[in-house]
């Protein structure tokens, strides 16, 4: 009896995830503005604009896994 109804796991969940969706949105986000801020810089150091845009694309990758997750299977 003190389980919650799967509709409340469910939802907890979504929740979760749409949260730390938010968070790694954010994060790319002030990725971004930092690689143009750089960019702008005449004196870049390349190989930290190189490493900041590697994990820009990473931050990239989790977003669509975790919009992925957001999608909810279908049974063919």
């Amino acid at each position: 009896m003190d389980e919650y109804p799967a509709n409340v796991e469910t939802e907890t969940f979504r929740r979760t995830e749409l949260e730390h969706l938010r968070e790694l949105r954010m994060e790319h986000r002030d990725l971004d503005e930092a690689i143009q801020r750089i960019q702008q810089d005449p004196l870049t150091d390349e190989l930290q604009l190189r490493r900041l845009k590697k994990n820009k694309l990473r931050l990239k990758d989790l977003i669509a896994q975790a919009e992925s997750a957001l999608i909810p299977d279908l049974d063919a």
